[in-house]
Formats: structure tokens, C-alpha cells, sequence
């Protein structure tokens, strides 16, 4: 592939071809230079790209659903085919990753997106990386996209080694981003089939103009401030974040280096100001300064089995996205049943596995410009869901038969640090992968228009339990599963821990919570006691003052959708430490 120069004199139409120079290292910028930020567009030529990327895409009828050899539905023998464009690159790379590649990688985030193929020459002939370093060649890859020394501000990427004609390529897919990325202190966008170095100063203003007008959430905020988010969330966050990942970039970031990286804080140099931006906002906002912000924004979780017109149980959301993960999760666990299901010999929860996608789907992939509320309703016999949408593509998506699109990259990204959501575009493959196992029922609905909508089928209404119980849920149905699951593995331990001190309660407690949140009455049910035990409610009260835990709804203690959630200095008393 060719590397295009880009002077400030020459016009986009006029750039000047020089050679590559895959053989020169990089230069890093050893400081982090100001986080230019997301933004929002009318970018339909950006569009019309994407749209003719994914038109490449084909449905396989396998197991997953995707193409063989491909992770996210890529036709690569047709894409090869075709060659090189605005949105596929081919880079050889037989054991190292080639110098140029973050060029690439952040022309694509500044531009349309697209596909780059590790081990493809420039004239499409299938080369190969080395097969004994293409798992490590995929962790650098991924590693460095994440690093803001090398791509700022970071986006995590995530390759794949494919197996293809006898050899081993790898394929990542990049998607546009919101923000403005640079590598080595410098900008490039894409032209044709060649990368090009922005250099002057109204070009680049020029990009972030044309995607402030699409990407909404990096709105930018002059007077919202740090006291204006729910106190110690951004702490919380980030030290989940730490215990995920020890060695994360993040990590050693001061605080105001965080906010730039992560994409919350921008400076918008066609306006001359700066401030955090509306991922901050809906992130980590108090509730009333939300509603200053978005008089609109609101989450309605229902339960319409029994009154199909009004409701029999409901949950107005309106608080910042961190805690309405927690607040629709919990309301699922509380209305839905779970299955016992072992993958591997490992217990999975299906219900968690499954609607963890559709909330998160539901949350970050939201056009928060929009006044039509965000739904989330439980029937008898389905599941729906509903959020405003700016579509990329209109139709039923199926796995392979889409290229994934971001809404809110920064939105997206924070989730899938904290370990709420993963690689763009599996959320729809894991839902069909288990949805059958589920409810009986593959018969999934996801349906791109103006509107998103979700309709997942569920099980026979007989098999559920509409009893409310301080959180607790399908009591029979849940008792013989986790009977199964906890009485057979750990039960006998668990309930002579509880016999035999307190300290063996305490850890007995952090050790199912360090898996979910749970309600007193699945921790009571996970132990194995009487429910009415005073020697719970005090172990319960110790671990709230010592931090070790926390109540999911602090501002509700009585709510009956309340559950204990392990600190992470729970889990960090929990490993020992």
C-alpha cells in the first residue's frame, strides 16, 4: 500500500504519491497532546461507504452464522478479490507488525471505517503471517491500539488470526470513530487506496466539523464540571477497571489525562473552548443535571404479563448509564427465570449472558438526540426492546449479514473497559448462540430502522413465577438450578462454613458476589440457611460499613429490586489481599 502526503497547498484531489516506509520505525510522542474529541456529522459520503463495505457481507447458515474463516460475517475471498480501497488495506506481515499500520488504523477511525488484512501484499496475493506469531501478533495489535502513546486518544482494537487458503492471515476490522486520532503527533485520513498526513490546521478543523454533526454524544459541555457527576463514580469505575485489567493505560493516568483519553474532555478548536462532552455526561451525571442537559432522557423498564395496558410492575429510569446498566439488569433477574447451563463443565448463566447484550445494546448504541425513550418490556411469551437509532443500514440484522456500525464509540469503549460489553458486533451472534438454549426458541428479532427493536421469544408463561420477593425470582424454577449447580459444587462447604465462624460467612458471601450482584434472598439461597437469620443481616452490615460491599440502589434501601454488589476492595479481601 502507498502512503500519501498531503501539503498544505495541494488539494485532496492533488496529493502527491511517495513511497512507503514500512523499513523506518514510527516516532511515539513520548507526551499525550490534547485529546481532540468525538463529533458528530452529516458525513453521507462516510455513509455510502459503509453501506457499500457491508454490502460484502454474506449470511452463512453454519453454526454461528458467519462466513468460514471469518469472525464477523467478511466475505475475505471476495474482499481480496477486489482489492484495495477507501475501507481494505492489505499489509504484509510475516512476523512483525508492519511499521505503518497504526497510519492505517487511524486514517480509518478519522474516516469511513473499513478492513485491514495482515498478511495480504499490496496486489492481493495471500502471503501469510508466520503461524507460530499470529496469536501474539493479534495481542500487540490489540495491546497497542489501546495504548494513548500510540494511538491517540486509544481505541481498542480487536484482530483475529484466520485460518485461509492454508495459510494464516489476520483481519480487524476498524470502525469510524467520533473522535480525531493521531499517531506520532500526527493526523491521517484516508484517499483511495492510500493513507495521507493532515497537516494543516483548517484541514483538520474540517474533520472534526464533519463528524460533530453525526456523532452526538461528544457534544461538548462549557459549564458541566466534575461536581456535577454522582460522587466517587469515576473513582469506582476506574478501579474496576484496574482490577480487570492490572497492566490497563489508563491506569497510571492522572485524572484529567484520564478524561482527554477516554475520550470525556475535548478541546473543540473550531469554537475555541473546551470541556467534557456528553459521553461524560451520560456516564457519570447526577440525575437532575441529566435532565438539565436532556430533558428528554429516560429508560421505561415494564412488566406487562397479567395488565397488557398499563403495567404490573415498573421501573423509570433516569439516572446515568453506569447505574441504569445495574437498575435493568436487576430488573430482568427479578422478572425472568434463569436455566441451569453448563458450557465446558462451567456453569453459565443464560439469562445474564443473554440480556447483558440487549441492555447494553440498548444503552451505548442509543442516539441520545432523540426524545423517543429507550423501552425495555417483559410479556408473557417475549421480550421487547426500543431505542432511538441513527440507522446505517435498514432491515433485520442477522450474525454475518452486517458490518458492525458504533453510535457512541466513547460510550462503547467505556463499557467494554469496565467489562460490560465486548468487540463491536458479537452481541447479535451471542444472543442467537444461546437463545434456543434459553427459551426453546431461536426465533430472534433485531430490526435497524429510525427505531431499534429487539423481540426476543420467551419460554411457556406456566414455567415463570409472577411472585415478587424482595428481587428473588421464580423461586421453584431458580431453587433447582442453583440446588444443582451451588448445592453439588458448593453447598456442603458453604453452609458448614456458615456453621462455623464468621470470617467463613464473610468470605463464603464475597465469593458468590464476585460474580453478580445478588439480592438477601439469592445470597440466603446460595448458603443454604433460614432466611430470617440474624447472623446474616450482620455479616451483611459488616461488610457495608468496612466498603467490602455495596447496595446496588443506595438511594433506595428498601427497593425490592435492591442487591449487594462486591467493592473492589471486596474483591481485592476476597483474592487475599
Amino acid at each position: 500500500m502507498q502512503k500519501l502526503a498531503c501539503p498544505d497547498s495541494v488539494s485532496r484531489d492533488e496529493l502527491v504519491v511517495v513511497p512507503d516506509n514500512d523499513s523506518q520505525p514510527s516516532t511515539l510522542n513520548p507526551q499525550l497532546s490534547t485529546l481532540v474529541s468525538q463529533l458528530p456529522t452529516d458525513r453521507s459520503h462516510e455513509i455510502k461507504q459503509m453501506r457499500m463495505h457491508s454490502q460484502r457481507a454474506i449470511i452463512n447458515s453454519g453454526i454461528d452464522g458467519r462466513p468460514s474463516g471469518s469472525p464477523d460475517g467478511i466475505d475475505l475471498r471476495q474482499m481480496i478479490r477486489e482489492g484495495e480501497s477507501e475501507v481494505v488495506e492489505f499489509k504484509t506481515a510475516k512476523s512483525a507488525l508492519p511499521q505503518s499500520l497504526f497510519e492505517t488504523v487511524c486514517a480509518m477511525l478519522n474516516g469511513s471505517g473499513g478492513s485491514i488484512l495482515l498478511g495480504v501484499a499490496d496486489n492481493g496475493e495471500v502471503i501469510g503471517v508466520s503461524e507460530d506469531v499470529a496469536d501474539s501478533l493479534c495481542k500487540d495489535f490489540a495491546n497497542l491500539s489501546n495504548n494513548p502513546q500510540k494511538i491517540e486518544p486509544s481505541f481498542l482494537i480487536h484482530p483475529h488470526a484466520i485460518a485461509f487458503e492454508g495459510k494464516v492471515i489476520i483481519h480487524a476490522f476498524i470502525p469510524p470513530s467520533s473522535q480525531v486520532h493521531r499517531t506520532g503527533g500526527r493526523v491521517y485520513e484516508r484517499s483511495r487506496d492510500g493513507d495521507y498526513e493532515v497537516r494543516s490546521s483548517e484541514q483538520i478543523k474540517n474533520i472534526y466539523l464533519r463528524k460533530s454533526g453525526f456523532y452526538t454524544e461528544s457534544t461538548l459541555f462549557p459549564y458541566l464540571f466534575e461536581e456535577h457527576f454522582v460522587p466517587d463514580l469515576v473513582a469506582k469505575t476506574r478501579e474496576i477497571i484496574k482490577i480487570r485489567s492490572p497492566k490497563h493505560p489508563w491506569n497510571d493516568l492522572s485524572l484529567k489525562e484520564f478524561y482527554r483519553v477516554a475520550g470525556l474532555y475535548r478541546t473543540d478548536i473550531s469554537k475555541g473552548v473546551e470541556g467534557f462532552t456528553q459521553a461524560a455526561l451520560l456516564l457519570f451525571g447526577k440525575e437532575e443535571i441529566i435532565q438539565s442537559a436532556l430533558p428528554h432522557y429516560k429508560t421505561d423498564a415494564l412488566l406487562r404479563r397479567k395488565d397488557t395496558e398499563r403495567y404490573d410492575d415498573r421501573e423509570n429510569i433516569r439516572c446515568n448509564l453506569v447505574l441504569a446498566y445495574d437498575l435493568l439488569m436487576n430488573f430482568i433477574a427479578k422478572h425472568l427465570p434463569d436455566k441451569f447451563y453448563l458450557e465446558d463443565s462451567v456453569r453459565l448463566s443464560l439469562r445474564d449472558t443473554i440480556f447483558r447484550e440487549i441492555v447494553v445494546n440498548l444503552l451505548i448504541h442509543r442516539e441520545y438526540s432523540n426524545a423517543t425513550p429507550a423501552t425495555l418490556i417483559i410479556y408473557a411469551d417475549r421480550v421487547e426492546t426500543q431505542n432511538a437509532n441513527r440507522p446505517h443500514v435498514h432491515g433485520n440484522l442477522r450474525p454475518g449479514s452486517f458490518v458492525p456500525f458504533p453510535k457512541n464509540p466513547v460510550i462503547a469503549k467505556f463499557f467494554a473497559q469496565m467489562g460490560r460489553a465486548e468487540e463491536l458486533g458479537t452481541g447479535v451472534a451471542k444472543v442467537y448462540k444461546y437463545m434456543k438454549a434459553y427459551s426453546g426458541s431461536d426465533a430472534v428479532t433485531f430490526f435497524e430502522g429510525d427505531l431499534f427493536r429487539t423481540a426476543l421469544p420467551l419460554s411457556s408463561p406456566s414455567s415463570h413465577s409472577d411472585r415478587v420477593d424482595d428481587g428473588a425470582h421464580d423461586g421453584a424454577h431458580d431453587g433447582a438450578h442453583d440446588g444443582a449447580h451451588d448445592g453439588a459444587h458448593d453447598g456442603a462447604r458453604m453452609a458448614r462454613g456458615w456453621r462455623e465462624d464468621g470470617a467463613t460467612t464473610q468470605n463464603s458471601v464475597l465469593h458468590y458476589l464476585k460474580a453478580q450482584p445478588l439480592s438477601r434472598t439469592e445470597i440466603v439461597e446460595r448458603l443454604g440457611i433460614g432466611k430470617r437469620s440474624g447472623s446474616l443481616l450482620r455479616t451483611l452490615s459488616r461488610l457495608l460499613d468496612e466498603s467490602l460491599v455495596e447496595l446496588t440502589l443506595p438511594d433506595k434501601p428498601r427497593s425490592r429490586l435492591q442487591k449487594y454488589r462486591i467493592t473492589p476492595k471486596g474483591i481485592r479481601a476476597s483474592n487475599g489481599g
